[in-house]
């Protein structure tokens, strides 16, 4: 596999073996020095057309950990800014050689785009409202060394399902690992046909929420929303918001971050016993660093190999 551009490319075989990598990185982390040798002098170049703090920083950091070279170019304060075209950034990036291309952009489709123009490896951190693969892997690992085997797990997610890569790329990934999947959120938030498309249950309302073993929280993104999609945040939280009078005591929360407290999470719920967020954030570095090295360094590699740039 060159590219990681959607989840579905992986399967359930794909994201367990990304997965299985991923608890062997993480190791890493817990050594004095938290470097390995396996990508020492390729380079890794993240492109982000959109803000990101924890995207970001966890895919710089797990190239750093595989002792890769890193540049990261933002839109704000480059040549982007004076009109230059996405092709030709990859063109001016090309030109340094990169091993790898990290891509956040605006468009559904750019990832795809941009894999066909250049050598290489192409990993999408998140385009539109399209896909966003890592942060379906990390969800996943959070999910399963909390909770173990996800199969027959019920998972609902809620909230601004309309315009949420996060949504479209973790429920399909839930779903090949077994788990049962409904899409909730207010009908002018939840496409027609949406269900089918991604195997999932949907329901506009959070009357059996109940059943749920675990309730995934999205962020209203309303820099995305074109006309009035809610009547207004308030009138929304008082019907979606996720607080602890809704939960009950066995029920795990997850949310992508960044979270708008008080809107489709309560503070309460954060930062409770049963809130799994900051987990997934740790997730990030290790699932980055087992792509990276599984597109880079682990497609042909033999165990010798493998066991010397990871030691």
């Amino acid at each position: 596999m060159k590219d990681l551009i959607s989840i579905d490319q992986l399967g359930r075989a794909g994201i367990e073996r990304i997965l299985a990598r991923a608890n062997e990185v993480s190791q890493v982390a817990s050594r004095e020095v938290q470097k390995v040798p396996a990508l020492r002098g390729r380079l890794v170049a993240n492109l982000f057309y959109e803000a990101s703090t924890r995207t970001t920083s966890s895919f710089e950091l797990a190239a750093k950990r595989l002792s890769a070279d890193v540049i990261t170019l933002r839109a704000s304060g480059s040549s982007v800014e004076k009109g230059e075209s996405l092709k030709d950034t990859i063109t001016t990036l090309s030109a340094y050689s990169p091993a790898a291309i990290v891509l956040r952009h605006p468009c559904a489709g750019a990832a795809a785009l941009v894999a066909g123009w250049t050598d290489a490896a192409v990993i999408n951190a998140g385009d539109g409202a399209h896909a966003h693969p890592t942060q379906a892997l990390l969800d996943v690992h959070t999910l399963v060394n909390r909770i173990g085997d996800l199969t027959g797990k019920r998972i609902w997610i809620v909230g601004d399902i309309a315009h949420s890569r996060v949504a479209r790329s973790s429920a399909v990934a839930f779903g090949l690992m077994g788990a049962r999947v409904t899409l909730c959120g207010p009908p002018t938030l939840l496409p027609p046909g949406i269900g089918a498309a991604l195997g999932c249950e949907t329901s506009t309302s959070l009357e059996r929420l109940g059943e749920a073993d675990v309730v995934y929280g999205l962020r209203m993104q309303l820099e995305r929303m074109e006309g009035v999609a809610i009547p207004s945040l308030r009138e929304y939280s008082s019907y979606y918001m996720i607080d602890s009078g809704r939960l009950s005591s066995n029920q795990l929360v997850m949310h992508p971050g960044p979270v708008n407290r008080g809107v489709e999470i309560s503070g309460a719920v954060v930062d409770g016993p049963h809130s799994l967020i900051s987990e997934q954030v740790a997730s990030g570095v290790a699932i980055r660093m087992a792509v990276l090295f599984e597109l880079l360094a682990g497609g042909d590699v033999s165990k010798q190999h493998h066991e010397t740039v990871m030691a």
